[in-house]
């Protein structure tokens, strides 16, 4: 069982990512939650562009990942769920539970250490907020969180089923949260109660520090209430919010090239958590 997850854990992915990708961006062209300002091509072609990037750099970096690592760890026997005695319908949920919250937990911590948040900040500054958004992370930032991620499976031992449902729910989720979709609100109320929804994380893409620092979540909205940082709403609205941070705001910074050297510009801001100064004149527009 463990080797055919294995073999089939590049397809799975990928169908899974290409049908969401598709499909979220297909729903926000039809029915979009704010107005485009920004040309898709512009900022679509850039994101997409970059995914690639990330994904040829951990392949190449990692010879073992996620699912391979959890594979290897239930053959000899490492981690913690291979050592201690819990019933067998209890493994899988309280893996996920586990996964989901370390990806919680690494979320704060790359706003909390300004040299983390220099790649994380690459992230938050997408002038717009769709679907693309959600592949768009630094890959040094990516390369950071595998190590992360590896870490904690070798740790807690999970099983690679497991490993492979919740990364897919992860991939699915990111997708899904960052896209400029419309819910009705009824129907986003009940839904952010088991899964982050796009209103409910688009709060943490607002340019004011003390929404940014809110609603870290991923897949699940639990641990942002019950470590006190979920925020409910943006306070301009969803429609009037503004997208993104206060550094890095021209056309310029949305290509490629500059989002790869975005961590070595600039100062880490007052983004951090705990960073209260106001930034310089020289960090408004890089």
């Amino acid at each position: 069982m463990p080797q055919t997850i294995l073999e089939q854990e590049t397809v799975i992915r990928l169908t899974v990512f290409l049908g969401v990708l598709i499909g979220m961006a297909v729903w926000e062209v039809a029915v979009p939650r704010r107005r485009v300002e920004i040309p898709r091509l512009l900022r679509w072609s850039n994101n997409l562009a970059l995914v690639v990037l990330d994904t040829l750099l951990v392949r190449l970096a990692f010879p073992v990942v996620a699912v391979g690592l959890a594979v290897t760890a239930q053959e000899n026997g490492w981690g913690l769920l291979n050592q201690i005695r819990i019933p067998g319908w209890m493994v899988f949920p309280v893996a996920v539970l586990a996964l989901d919250l370390a990806i919680y937990l690494q979320h704060v911590l790359f706003h909390a250490v300004p040299v983390l948040w220099r790649l994380h900040r690459m992230h938050h500054a997408d002038l717009e907020f769709d679907v693309t958004t959600g592949l768009r992370f630094h890959p040094l930032e990516i390369l950071l969180s595998m190590v992360i991620k590896l870490g904690v499976v070798l740790a807690l031992g999970p099983p690679a089923f497991a490993v492979l449902i919740f990364e897919v729910l992860l991939n699915a989720s990111s997708l899904f949260n960052h896209s400029n979709i419309r819910l009705p609100l009824r129907i986003d109320s009940v839904l952010r109660l088991f899964i982050v929804t796009p209103d409910m994380h688009r709060v943490h893409h607002s340019i004011h520090p003390s929404e940014t620092n809110s609603n870290f979540g991923f897949n699940l909205p639990w641990w942002d209430r019950i470590l006190g940082t979920y925020l409910a709403q943006p306070k301009s609205g969803h429609e009037n919010m503004t997208i993104g941070i206060e550094q890095f705001r021209n056309l310029r910074s949305l290509w490629l090239d500059r989002m790869l050297i975005q961590p070595l510009l600039g100062r880490a801001s007052r983004y951090p958590i705990n960073r209260a100064e106001e930034p310089s004149q020289g960090d408004q527009e890089l």
